[in-house]
Protein backbone atom coordinates (compact mmCIF):
# COMPACT_ATOMS: atom_id res chain seq x y z
CA UNK A 1 0.00 0.00 0.00
CA UNK A 2 1.08 3.32 -0.96
CA UNK A 3 0.63 5.58 2.84
CA UNK A 4 1.38 8.52 0.94
CA UNK A 5 -1.02 8.59 -1.81
CA UNK A 6 -3.73 7.14 1.31
CA UNK A 7 -3.26 10.47 2.50
CA UNK A 8 -3.81 12.69 -0.69
CA UNK A 9 -7.34 10.53 -1.04
CA UNK A 10 -7.84 12.67 2.03
CA UNK A 11 -6.46 15.66 1.43
CA UNK A 12 -7.92 19.03 2.85
CA UNK A 13 -6.17 22.01 1.04
CA UNK A 14 -7.82 24.58 3.18
CA UNK A 15 -6.86 22.82 6.53
CA UNK A 16 -3.33 22.42 5.07
CA UNK A 17 -3.37 25.86 5.12
CA UNK A 18 -4.74 26.26 8.62
CA UNK A 19 -1.52 23.39 9.60
CA UNK A 20 0.75 25.67 7.85
CA UNK A 21 0.00 28.43 10.55
CA UNK A 22 -0.03 26.59 13.30
CA UNK A 23 3.28 25.20 12.72
CA UNK A 24 6.07 27.82 11.34
CA UNK A 25 9.22 25.31 11.64
CA UNK A 26 7.84 23.27 8.82
CA UNK A 27 7.57 24.94 4.67
CA UNK A 28 4.15 25.60 3.85
CA UNK A 29 4.25 23.21 0.91
CA UNK A 30 5.02 20.31 3.04
CA UNK A 31 1.35 19.83 4.33
CA UNK A 32 -1.21 17.76 2.87
CA UNK A 33 -4.12 18.77 4.42
CA UNK A 34 -5.13 15.68 5.85
CA UNK A 35 -7.54 16.18 9.67
CA UNK A 36 -5.82 14.17 12.42
CA UNK A 37 -8.84 12.16 13.46
CA UNK A 38 -8.88 11.11 10.08
CA UNK A 39 -5.09 10.24 9.76
CA UNK A 40 -5.19 8.64 13.44
CA UNK A 41 -8.55 6.47 12.05
CA UNK A 42 -5.92 5.59 9.00
CA UNK A 43 -3.70 4.57 11.60
CA UNK A 44 -5.78 2.42 13.55
CA UNK A 45 -7.17 0.78 10.26
CA UNK A 46 -3.75 0.05 8.69
CA UNK A 47 -2.57 -1.46 12.80
CA UNK A 48 -5.33 -3.39 13.17
CA UNK A 49 -5.43 -5.03 9.85
CA UNK A 50 -1.66 -5.98 10.20
CA UNK A 51 -2.64 -7.58 13.73
CA UNK A 52 -5.57 -9.54 12.75
CA UNK A 53 -5.73 -12.85 11.75
CA UNK A 54 -6.51 -12.38 7.84
CA UNK A 55 -4.18 -13.43 5.24
CA UNK A 56 -4.14 -9.41 4.29
CA UNK A 57 -1.92 -9.46 7.76
CA UNK A 58 1.37 -10.40 6.52
CA UNK A 59 1.60 -7.78 3.74
CA UNK A 60 -0.24 -5.10 5.85
CA UNK A 61 2.56 -5.46 8.43
CA UNK A 62 5.68 -5.72 5.60
CA UNK A 63 3.57 -1.82 3.85
CA UNK A 64 3.83 -0.73 7.70
CA UNK A 65 7.46 -1.84 8.60
CA UNK A 66 8.49 -0.29 4.95
CA UNK A 67 6.97 2.92 6.17
CA UNK A 68 8.11 2.89 9.17
CA UNK A 69 11.90 2.67 7.83
CA UNK A 70 11.84 5.13 4.93
CA UNK A 71 13.32 7.92 6.91
CA UNK A 72 13.12 10.99 5.76
CA UNK A 73 9.54 11.46 5.07
CA UNK A 74 8.61 14.36 2.60
CA UNK A 75 5.67 15.63 4.16
CA UNK A 76 3.98 16.65 7.32
CA UNK A 77 1.14 13.88 7.15
CA UNK A 78 3.54 11.38 6.67
CA UNK A 79 5.36 12.22 10.13
CA UNK A 80 1.82 12.72 11.67
CA UNK A 81 1.00 8.79 10.33
CA UNK A 82 4.41 7.69 11.73
CA UNK A 83 3.69 9.10 14.73
CA UNK A 84 0.51 7.65 15.21
CA UNK A 85 1.60 4.17 14.28
CA UNK A 86 4.03 4.32 16.68
CA UNK A 87 1.28 4.87 19.48
CA UNK A 88 -0.48 1.63 18.07
CA UNK A 89 2.63 -0.60 18.48
CA UNK A 90 2.00 -3.28 21.39
CA UNK A 91 5.31 -4.21 22.07
CA UNK A 92 7.41 -1.60 24.43
CA UNK A 93 10.70 -2.83 23.26
CA UNK A 94 9.97 -2.65 19.22
CA UNK A 95 8.11 0.59 20.50
CA UNK A 96 10.94 2.48 21.96
CA UNK A 97 13.36 0.90 18.87
CA UNK A 98 10.95 2.53 16.30
CA UNK A 99 10.26 5.77 18.27
CA UNK A 100 14.43 6.23 18.68
CA UNK A 101 14.85 6.06 14.75
CA UNK A 102 11.61 8.24 13.92
CA UNK A 103 12.68 10.83 16.93
CA UNK A 104 15.81 12.66 14.72
CA UNK A 105 13.27 13.34 11.80
CA UNK A 106 10.73 15.10 14.24
CA UNK A 107 10.80 18.62 13.04
CA UNK A 108 7.78 20.66 14.80
CA UNK A 109 5.60 20.18 17.84
CA UNK A 110 2.87 19.11 16.76
CA UNK A 111 4.17 15.30 15.40
CA UNK A 112 5.80 15.29 18.78
CA UNK A 113 3.29 15.56 20.65
CA UNK A 114 1.19 13.35 18.50
CA UNK A 115 3.48 10.32 20.02
CA UNK A 116 1.56 8.71 22.77
CA UNK A 117 2.48 5.07 22.82
CA UNK A 118 -0.08 2.83 24.89
CA UNK A 119 2.25 0.52 25.39
CA UNK A 120 4.99 3.09 27.73
CA UNK A 121 2.21 3.15 30.48
CA UNK A 122 2.33 -0.99 31.27
CA UNK A 123 6.38 -0.52 31.17
CA UNK A 124 6.75 2.39 33.32
CA UNK A 125 10.92 1.23 35.14
CA UNK A 126 12.33 0.73 31.34
CA UNK A 127 10.31 4.08 30.36
CA UNK A 128 11.47 5.62 32.94
CA UNK A 129 15.04 4.72 31.97
CA UNK A 130 14.35 6.20 28.34
CA UNK A 131 12.31 9.33 29.39
CA UNK A 132 15.94 10.33 31.15
CA UNK A 133 17.55 9.88 27.73
CA UNK A 134 15.14 11.78 26.37
CA UNK A 135 15.13 14.52 28.16
CA UNK A 136 18.75 14.83 28.30
CA UNK A 137 19.10 14.91 24.20
CA UNK A 138 20.49 18.07 22.79
CA UNK A 139 17.81 17.76 19.95
CA UNK A 140 14.80 19.72 20.58
CA UNK A 141 12.15 17.37 19.90
CA UNK A 142 13.76 14.63 21.43
CA UNK A 143 13.62 16.11 24.78
CA UNK A 144 10.31 17.44 24.01
CA UNK A 145 9.10 14.16 23.99
CA UNK A 146 10.93 13.10 26.95
CA UNK A 147 9.48 15.05 29.35
CA UNK A 148 6.10 15.31 27.57
CA UNK A 149 6.65 11.54 28.30
CA UNK A 150 7.38 12.10 32.10
CA UNK A 151 4.14 14.44 32.44
CA UNK A 152 2.17 11.76 30.93
CA UNK A 153 3.10 9.38 32.96
CA UNK A 154 4.73 10.01 36.03
CA UNK A 155 2.62 12.83 37.87
CA UNK A 156 0.07 11.00 39.29
CA UNK A 157 0.37 7.37 41.49
CA UNK A 158 4.01 7.08 39.85
CA UNK A 159 5.07 10.52 40.85
CA UNK A 160 8.33 10.97 42.86
CA UNK A 161 9.88 14.23 43.80
CA UNK A 162 12.61 13.13 42.37
CA UNK A 163 11.31 13.25 38.69
CA UNK A 164 11.19 17.09 38.71
CA UNK A 165 15.16 17.34 38.68
CA UNK A 166 14.98 16.15 34.88
CA UNK A 167 13.07 18.63 33.21
CA UNK A 168 14.74 21.08 35.42
CA UNK A 169 18.19 19.74 34.12
CA UNK A 170 16.71 20.29 30.51
CA UNK A 171 19.18 23.92 29.35
CA UNK A 172 17.62 24.02 26.02
CA UNK A 173 17.02 27.39 24.52
CA UNK A 174 14.77 26.38 21.81
CA UNK A 175 11.23 27.86 22.07
CA UNK A 176 9.24 24.50 21.74
CA UNK A 177 11.67 22.69 24.78
CA UNK A 178 11.27 25.93 26.80
CA UNK A 179 7.45 25.88 26.85
CA UNK A 180 7.37 22.46 27.32
CA UNK A 181 8.99 22.31 30.43
CA UNK A 182 7.07 25.19 31.60
CA UNK A 183 3.83 23.20 30.99
CA UNK A 184 5.27 20.16 32.41
CA UNK A 185 6.05 22.75 35.82
CA UNK A 186 2.33 24.21 35.63
CA UNK A 187 1.03 20.68 35.30
CA UNK A 188 2.54 19.38 38.52
CA UNK A 189 2.10 22.50 40.33
CA UNK A 190 -1.71 21.61 39.79
CA UNK A 191 -0.81 17.92 40.85
CA UNK A 192 2.08 17.81 42.94
CA UNK A 193 1.95 21.18 44.72
CA UNK A 194 3.93 20.37 47.39
CA UNK A 195 6.42 18.98 45.54
CA UNK A 196 6.56 21.68 42.86
CA UNK A 197 6.34 25.03 44.85
CA UNK A 198 9.61 24.92 45.63
CA UNK A 199 11.14 25.03 42.17
CA UNK A 200 9.27 28.41 41.95
CA UNK A 201 10.31 29.67 45.03
CA UNK A 202 14.02 28.98 44.57
CA UNK A 203 14.03 29.80 40.98
CA UNK A 204 15.45 26.76 40.13
CA UNK A 205 14.21 27.57 36.58
CA UNK A 206 15.36 29.96 34.16
CA UNK A 207 13.71 33.23 34.62
CA UNK A 208 11.84 32.80 31.16
CA UNK A 209 10.50 28.97 31.74
CA UNK A 210 9.82 30.14 35.37
CA UNK A 211 7.34 33.14 34.44
CA UNK A 212 5.90 31.00 31.36
CA UNK A 213 5.17 27.98 34.70
CA UNK A 214 3.40 31.25 36.71
CA UNK A 215 1.14 31.93 33.33
CA UNK A 216 0.19 28.89 32.26
CA UNK A 217 -0.36 27.77 36.39
CA UNK A 218 -2.60 31.17 36.71
CA UNK A 219 -4.46 29.88 33.84
CA UNK A 220 -5.56 26.49 35.08
CA UNK A 221 -8.36 25.44 36.75
CA UNK A 222 -6.61 22.93 38.89
CA UNK A 223 -4.68 25.84 40.61
CA UNK A 224 -6.93 27.40 43.73
CA UNK A 225 -7.35 31.34 43.75
CA UNK A 226 -4.86 31.51 47.11
CA UNK A 227 -2.26 29.04 44.84
CA UNK A 228 -2.93 31.93 41.80
CA UNK A 229 -2.47 35.03 44.27
CA UNK A 230 0.60 33.20 45.71
CA UNK A 231 2.33 32.47 42.52
CA UNK A 232 1.82 36.22 41.23
CA UNK A 233 4.06 37.12 43.82
CA UNK A 234 6.91 34.98 42.92
CA UNK A 235 6.95 36.25 38.76
CA UNK A 236 10.86 37.07 37.88
CA UNK A 237 10.93 40.99 37.34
Amino acid sequence: MDFQKKLFELRDAEYAAFQAKLTPTVPAELFIGVRVPKVRTLAKELMKTAQSKTTEAGAMQTAIDKFLNHLPHKYYDENMLHGLLIAEIKDFDKCVEVTDKFLPYVDNWAVCDIMSPKIFKKNKTKLLEKIREWAASNEVYTSRFGVEMLQSHFLDEDFEPEFLKIPAAVKGEDYYIKMMVAWFFATSLAKQWVATIPYIEKKKLADWTHNKTIQKAIESYRISDEQKEYLRTLKCK
